[in-house]
């Protein structure tokens, strides 16, 4: 129990540090991977019939993509972009919370996909700015 405590207070160590040191878009990825994690754990947890830790996982990955996620969003300035994943944000939650009350792995599974998607799709948006902005220092120099 001890050797599981240490583990657990070494990876949230690592998570805050990962946070502190993290670029906007870094945590975007970050939530990203929480809530697909989350859902992952929920996946194993309804599988062995350990309902109310599919629950906690359900709630946490809600919780990710509607506290972090969605919040993140600048409606304003975002735009169309930003209007349709608020929506696409929120019909993941009903998801989920509709796939918790049935219990129903299929829901978690959509969940986890969409997640997934959007998350290359800002991997790739990463990749992208890395290399423009790498261009960019080499026609300076």
């Amino acid at each position: 129990m001890v050797a599981h405590n240490a583990a657990r207070a070494y990876a949230q160590i690592g998570i805050e540090t990962g946070v502190a040191a993290a670029s906007p878009h870094g945590m975007i990825m970050m939530l990203y991977d929480g809530a697909i994690l989350a859902i992952a754990e929920a996946k194993s947890h309804l599988a062995a019939q350990r309902i109310p830790n599919k629950g906690q996982a359900i709630s946490r990955a809600i919780s990710i993509i509607d506290e972090g996620l969605r919040a993140s969003l600048d409606l304003r300035r975002g735009g169309k972009i930003a209007s349709d994943l608020e929506q696409l944000y929120d019909y993941m939650n009903r998801r989920l919370l509709l796939a918790s009350l049935r219990n129903d792995a299929a829901g978690l599974t959509e969940v986890s996909g969409l997640l997934r998607e959007l998350r290359e799709a800002w991997a790739d948006i990463a990749h992208t700015v890395e290399s423009q902005s790498a261009l960019t220092q080499q026609v300076a120099a």
